[in-house]
């Protein structure tokens, strides 16, 4: 195909920017918002979440805290560690530090999506320890799923009998659902 054309057909599907040696499968509705290229590979944000340059899309939920300092994102991934009634419990995985090799306006759309991903968000001190009650919109998904962090060293079981009395109260405010 004519690359005018390939990069015009590209630009029209949200597609423009990705990398030809880009290893990860996006969706066929998936949008690009941002490209960036590290010496580990191209990280692309799209409205879906971020694809780390081995090919895994992070959905934007799942992403606990991104930073941006001289020229590297520091991203730290959570992962779901168990259920209390309808809340998530997460738990932070260790940061992981990638290097932009040049300029780009994805630290900017991952800070924005990471934001527009939270509905709300409060600290709980609990005996034995607190937790972060977060609620998000998960990409690609109707609904708000209440996630819940204990802090360091927090008692789980007491953060987590708390988070399943947090999450059913929740359910009883919403109502009964409608089919």
């Amino acid at each position: 195909m004519i690359d005018w054309l390939r990069q015009l057909v590209a630009r029209l599907s949200g597609t423009a920017d990705v990398p030809t040696d880009f290893p990860g499968s996006l969706d066929a509705e998936e949008q690009v918002l941002a490209v960036a290229k590290t010496a580990e590979g191209a990280l692309v944000a799209t409205h879906l979440g971020l694809w780390l340059p081995e090919g895994r899309r992070l959905g934007w939920h799942l992403l606990s805290k991104a930073t941006w300092n001289n020229g590297v994102l520091t991203v730290i991934e959570a992962e779901e560690a168990g259920a209390a009634g309808d809340a998530v419990l997460l738990r932070d995985l260790p940061g992981r530090r990638l290097e932009l090799t040049g300029s780009s306006r994805l630290p900017d759309v991952v800070h924005e999506r990471v934001n527009q991903s939270i509905r709300s968000r409060h600290h709980r001190d609990l005996p034995g320890g607190g937790a972060w009650f977060v609620q998000r919109k998960v990409p690609g998904r109707d609904g708000i799923v209440l996630q819940v962090r204990p802090d360091r060293g927090a008692d789980e079981a007491a953060v987590t009998e708390f988070a399943a009395t947090v999450a059913e109260r929740l359910q009883q405010a919403k109502g009964p659902e409608r089919d």
